[in-house]
């Protein structure tokens, strides 16, 4: 059955949610749910600060939550939902479970691989072919993802002219 407008916006406000979880403690505010018969099945958000642990992306999270919740690896009547495209790694994985479909909010040109810098998720070449469906509450998700950025360059702003000051003073 397809899902509404109204489904895939609410999807996707619930990744949106998870990537807020990320940036309230200072992880990258990426946030994914795996949907399964119009249920959220799995949710994740980025760890990969906290755990110091490189495979710790929201998707992959997500799909492992979903993986558990199912008793299976194969996600086949599976929708992810992520607020940046999927890089090399996710994208990937997202293959291996044979996700039907990928829903995501902004696009990322320096990595992302559902059809911004390479489409590693439609490519024919593999056995299986995830859906993308891109730009789903696109404005919030990047606007979180600046945000989060633009405060984190502030903040080393503010600390490289305390220094300064510091010296100065002495």
């Amino acid at each position: 059955m397809a899902m509404t407008d109204s489904e895939i916006n609410q999807y996707m406000i619930a990744a949106l949610a998870e990537a807020k979880k990320a940036a309230a403690i200072g992880e990258v505010p990426i946030g994914a749910v795996v949907v399964h018969d119009q249920q959220i099945i799995g949710r994740g958000y980025n760890l990969r600060e906290t755990t110091q642990d490189a495979t710790q992306h929201a998707e992959i999270l997500a799909i492992q939550a979903a993986c558990r919740q199912l008793g299976t690896w194969r996600l086949e009547d599976c929708s992810l939902f992520v607020t940046l495209e999927p890089c090399p790694m996710c994208a990937g994985t997202m293959i291996n479970a044979r996700i039907a479909t990928c829903y995501f909010g902004a696009t990322d040109p320096k990595a992302g691989v559902a059809g911004t810098f390479y489409n590693l998720l439609e490519d024919t070449r593999f056995n299986h072919q995830v859906a993308v469906v891109p730009g789903i509450q696109a404005i919030a998700s990047a606007a979180l993802l600046q945000d989060f950025f633009r405060a984190i360059r502030a903040k080393r702003k503010a600390a490289k002219q305390a220094g300064q000051t510091d010296r100065n003073q002495v």
